[in-house]
Formats: C-alpha cells, sequence, structure tokens
C-alpha cells in the first residue's frame, strides 16, 4: 500500500521560514548549473566526465571538506574534517548526464542544490554529521551508487556510518500549468496534484518516517514550498520498478534508510533526457526552497 502526504503552498506561513535563514543565494544555484551543464557522460564523453567530477572535489575540498575520488566509477566523496562520533547523514546526487545531453535538470539541479547546503553548512555548522556524496554512472543503471554501497557494506566507505541519505534527483523544472504534472503510477494517485510546480519526496520501508518528517519540516521551515510525500509499505516498491530509477534504489536494497527528493523528471519534464535541457529551463527561486528545506532538515539545531 501506499499513502500519500500532500501539503498546500502557504500553509503554515504564519509560522518563521526557519529554512530562509541560511541565505541560500539563487545566483550560486544558477551559476553552479551552468558550469555542470556539459555534456559529460561517463563513458560517451569520458574527458568532460572527469573534468567535473574534480571540479566537484575541488569546489567541496574548498569548503573544507575531506574531499576524495573514489571507486571504479569515479564517486565524489567529502566528509567534514573533523570526523563525527554519529552516524553521518549523507547528502546524494548524481553528476553524470545522459551521452550527448548537457542534464541542466538531470542532474545539474541536484548537484547545484546539494553544493548549496554544503557551502551553508560550511559557514554554520562545519562539525555537522553531514556528509556528500556524487555519484557518477547514474545513467549506467545506478553503478556508482551501487559500487558505494556495495562498499559500505564490505567496509570500505572511509569508516561511514550512514543513518540515512537524502538522494537528489531533477530539482529544477516548474510548471504551473495544470495537467502539466502526470502521475508516475499506473494507477490513481489521490492527493498529487496535476500542476508541476510541487517536490517530491519518496520513501519506502525504514525510509517512510524521514519522509513524514520532511513534509512536517517543510511546513515551518518553507511554507511557500508544496511537498508531496510517496510512502510504500509492505514491499510494494519492489513491483513498481518506476520507483527504483534512481541512486535511493541501492540504499533501499541495503536495508539503509534513503529518500529520494525529486521534481518527477519526465513525468513533468518535456526535456528529459533531451538536447533542451538546458539552464535556462529551471526555475531557481523553486531549487532555493528546496535548499532551504534540505537545510533545515539536515542541520543542527541552533546552526
Amino acid at each position: 500500500m501506499w499513502v500519500q502526504r500532500t501539503r498546500t503552498a502557504g500553509a503554515g506561513a504564519a509560522r518563521a521560514g526557519l529554512g530562509a535563514g541560511f541565505g541560500v543565494d539563487e545566483e550560486e544555484l544558477r551559476d553552479c548549473v551552468g558550469w555542470l551543464s556539459v555534456r559529460r557522460h561517463f563513458r560517451a564523453q569520458a574527458a568532460a566526465n572527469v573534468r567535473v567530477g574534480e571540479r566537484l572535489a575541488e569546489e567541496l575540498a574548498s569548503l573544507g571538506f575531506r574531499t576524495s575520488i573514489e571507486g571504479p566509477f569515479r564517486n565524489v566523496v567529502a566528509v567534514p574534517a573533523r570526523a563525527a562520533d554519529a552516524p553521518y547523514t549523507l547528502v546524494c546526487a548524481h553528476y553524470d548526464s545522459v551521452p550527448w545531453t548537457p542534464g541542466a535538470d538531470d542532474n545539474a539541479s541536484g548537484v547545484a542544490v546539494a553544493l548549496a547546503c554544503a557551502r551553508a553548512l560550511a559557514r554554520a555548522a562545519p562539525d555537522a554529521p553531514v556528509a556528500f556524496v556524487a555519484f557518477n554512472a547514474e545513467e549506467d543503471g545506478m553503478a556508482g551508487s551501487a559500487d558505494f554501497v556495495a562498499r559500505l557494506a564490505r567496509g570500505r566507505g572511509r569508516g561511514l556510518r550512514v543513518r540515512e541519505a537524502h538522494v537528489l534527483e531533477m530539482l529544477g523544472f516548474t510548471s504551473r500549468a495544470r495537467g502539466s504534472q502526470r502521475a508516475p503510477l499506473p494507477v490513481p494517485l489521490p492527493g498529487v496534484p496535476d500542476v508541476g510546480d510541487f517536490l517530491g519526496l519518496l520513501g519506502a520501508g525504514p525510509s517512510n518516517a524521514s519522509v513524514s518528517a520532511l513534509v512536517r519540516t517543510a511546513e515551518a521551515a518553507t511554507p511557500d514550498l508544496r511537498v508531496v510525500g510517496l510512502t510504500t509499505y509492505l514491499g510494494v516498491d519492489r513491483l513498481l520498478p518506476v520507483l527504483h530509477r534512481s541512486d535511493h534504489s541501492p540504499f533501499w536494497k541495503a536495508g539503509i534508510p534513503a529518500v529520494l527528493w525529486t521534481d518527477t523528471a519526465e513525468f513533468r519534464n518535456p526535456n528529459y533526457h533531451r538536447a533542451t535541457d538546458l539552464p535556462g529551463t529551471l526555475d531557481y527561486g523553486f531549487m532555493r526552497r528546496v535548499t532551504e528545506l534540505l537545510l533545515a532538515s539536515v542541520a543542527p539545531a541552533g546552526a
């Protein structure tokens, strides 16, 4: 079974927008999407893919994180300079694109939100137990994230103990036109809007509680961001392959709580996996609000 939890934009607006206190800059998001939006498939554009991964490592290192490029798929892993005693929350996004496409929404948008989160934490809470992973080869069967999770299981993941993962997958496209949002499942989903201006959150099993907590956090932290949470139970996700099409899937299969954050990809964005997936098609105000919700969710109290 599954349950939708929705919140209409503006609900809870009388309360303070707690996420706004982190000072997320829309122009920084735009700039990041700009330099990321080059054709960068893991194999088809290998040189560009390597350059993007190296720049991501440099950006994270410049913020004070201990950063490395790991494994055969060149995942970029960044942990706080001071090791945490508590298990880490991971913020993850894949940095490769489909061959011959610039991939602004898929997935420069997710990487830009992750970097903005890292930048804000470096200023406000540099020792917070939050680590960042930029996966590669997501467009090749989630090869990078599968390798990362396997390395964790073998004890080769830099000693990381993981509390949960937030996987950011396409977070930049919105439309306010009626009918712009299609349902991602071949069954009716009451409560899912037909206007594509919301953030989707997806959980399964042990991550369902995180989805519910995120919806509650959004009420106080980002009252002008519409959020739709989908939680699945009793292994239903395993019967619906569409729910396993990003880097959260290896975590779920390993029993590690993970939440997918998404604008729902091709169920909203007509530029999905096309040469028209360009920076100018994205909604940077929406990305800022998503970043604020992410920060309000992973930053320690008082940051």
